[in-house]
């Protein structure tokens, strides 16, 4: 009986110092700076995204929250350096659509996507643009989709580089519409636009945000975007699944990884912290402004979220036939 009375003893004292630890990690994080990790060069697309939240964090976790830009290897370098980092909650990246596509476009990776990381949170998804040179008779992506039938390998799409979203969106409509169009990557999102403009291409997938004045200067048309529902920066474009490809569907999103093993109460912390900021009026209105959809989550949602686009891209890639090592 007392040998009994002791393990039993013993515990509920185990128990009570375990969440104490917790409480007091909880309270006490963050203690100093928290790196956050941002794979591409500066002032990047995600780049404005990453340091409204370094900035928010700062301003309500009294601790600086550094953005540490790490491009390379389509994201794989500084994803790698998260992967591979204490598990404490002091490095973080923002991971964007690609960490769910290099799985299938590389032979091996340094990392696992799904069990080297601890989700934390989605923070925004990013629909795309579909757009023609204004010299392509067609006014809808039905009327796209007819003349890609009727013409097979004879008009091109442009995007930002192989094994981009901007690439892959074209990819998934092709497989989906049952077209052949050939692919012309370029160096950049820049770079693919003005290539359309000029001629040299007849179709891109591309940034709402850096089309849009392009299209209101009539240099572009736009057909339809990509996401689920319409953007308010030019809310008379239908979705591509709207106009005629039911099914159709890319976000380039944007969400905060940890490496695996990182507390949950850190984890919890985080979490709700996003979610205040994205609801903060200032955060949505610079989000919308450019295209972006705020778009918060649990940290159970963003895990699925990611093992589904993991299995949605690798098909997408397995079909088109695309490696990048």
């Amino acid at each position: 009986m007392k040998m009994k009375r002791r393990f039993v003893v013993g515990l509920v004292v185990g128990i009570g110092l375990i969440m104490g630890t917790s409480a007091v990690w909880s309270q006490a994080y963050p203690s100093r700076p928290i790196r956050l990790i941002v794979p591409y060069p500066p002032g990047g697309a995600v780049d404005p995204i990453a340091r409204t939240i370094a900035q928010k964090l700062s301003e309500a976790w009294g601790q600086p929250v550094v953005v540490d830009n790490k491009p390379g290897a389509g994201t794989i370098i500084g994803t790698e350096i998260v992967a591979k980092a204490a598990p404490d909650g002091y490095t973080v990246i923002l991971a964007t659509i690609s960490h769910t596509m290099n799985p299938a476009m590389y032979g091996k990776l340094p990392y696992d996507p799904v069990k080297d990381f601890t989700p934390l949170s989605l923070v925004s998804l990013i629909p795309l643009m579909l757009v023609v040179n204004p010299q392509v008779p067609v006014k809808s992506v039905k009327e796209l989709i007819d003349l890609l039938k009727a013409k097979p390998g004879q008009l091109n799409f442009s995007s930002a580089g192989n094994g981009t979203s901007t690439h892959l969106a074209a990819e998934l409509f092709k497989a989906l519409a049952g077209v052949d169009i050939v692919h012309v990557p370029y160096k950049g999102s820049g770079a693919s636009v003005a290539a359309v403009m000029a001629g040299e291409t007849q179709v891109a997938f591309d940034s709402v945000f850096l089309q849009i004045p392009q299209v209101k200067a009539g240099k572009l048309r736009a057909l339809a975007v990509t996401g689920t529902k319409r953007t308010s920066l030019a809310p008379e474009l239908p979705t591509v699944s709207e106009a005629g490809l039911p099914g159709y569907e890319v976000s380039a999103w944007v969400g905060l990884l940890a490496p695996a093993g990182t507390p949950p109460e850190v984890v919890q912390k985080w979490n709700r912290e996003i979610a205040r900021i994205l609801q903060l009026p200032e955060v949505r209105e610079r989000q919308i402004s450019q295209g972006n959809e705020p778009a918060g989550s649990t940290v159970e949602y963003f895990a699925d979220f990611i093992k589904t686009e993991i299995n949605k891209w690798g098909e997408v890639v397995k079909q088109a036939g695309i490696k990048l090592d």
